[in-house]
């Protein structure tokens, strides 16, 4: 029995010396934080890759002032909605379908190392990680992002993306759940039935989210 054990570790380790590119499950619940220097943000989220929608309702603050965020992204509709509970109003907006990313290392990323959180010290004291860097042509320039996924299970850790415009951005991931606990998250509020679609608007994208906000008295 011994002998099998140490063979079994054996195998896991040899696999775990040879990181690949993956993707993460596609359906999660869970929560994050998100930070540069002019804005911090707790949300809790629900990630639905195959219909391409999330749902965001975060709290925080940006340039001093605490704002709050409930925003349901529909990429395959191309729309957007910013949802104020208190007013029970919403705005729709038209969203850019291209703009949606699954969590995922791409295939062209290149590999920083693999590292173990914590202590590997005793079983349960750390979790084996891989971190990965890339960059992404764009009208603009040149985006740089910077990611960890876990070896076992492909599940975001953290990330942290460079575009000119934002600066870096810091994502931290946690209390993940693999699937989805409520689906009735991807569905717009009856109040929302009436908002009215500005075609001739801008189409937003994910950081138009934080134009959009609620103080909190």
């Amino acid at each position: 029995m011994r002998t099998f054990v140490l063979l079994m570790c054996l195998a896991v380790g040899c696999l775990a010396q040879v990181p690949h590119t993956c993707r993460s499950p596609p359906l999660l619940t869970g929560a994050l934080s998100v930070a540069n220097e002019k804005f911090y943000a707790n949300a809790k989220y629900t990630y639905d890759a195959m219909p391409k929608r999330i749902r965001f309702k975060e709290i925080g603050s940006y340039e001093n002032k605490t704002f709050g965020v409930d925003a349901l992204l529909l990429f395959r509709e191309g729309v957007m909605y910013t949802i104020n509970h208190r007013n029970k109003t919403c705005k729709k907006e038209r969203l850019k379908r291209e703009d949606f990313h699954p969590m995922e290392i791409p295939a062209d990323a290149a590999l920083l190392g693999q590292v173990i959180l914590g202590s590997s010290s005793g079983p349960g004291q750390g979790l084996l990680v891989n971190t990965w860097y890339g960059e992404v042509a764009t009208p603009s320039g040149e985006d740089k992002w910077m990611s960890t996924f876990t070896e076992f299970g492909c599940i975001p850790v953290s990330s942290t993306y460079y575009t000119d415009k934002t600066g870096w951005i810091l994502t931290t991931f946690f209390n993940i759940v693999v699937g989805i606990t409520d689906p009735q998250e991807f569905f717009p509020p009856k109040f929302c039935q009436d908002a009215k679609l500005d075609e001739t608007a801008e189409a937003a994208n994910f950081y138009s989210i934080f134009k959009n906000l609620t103080k909190y008295s």
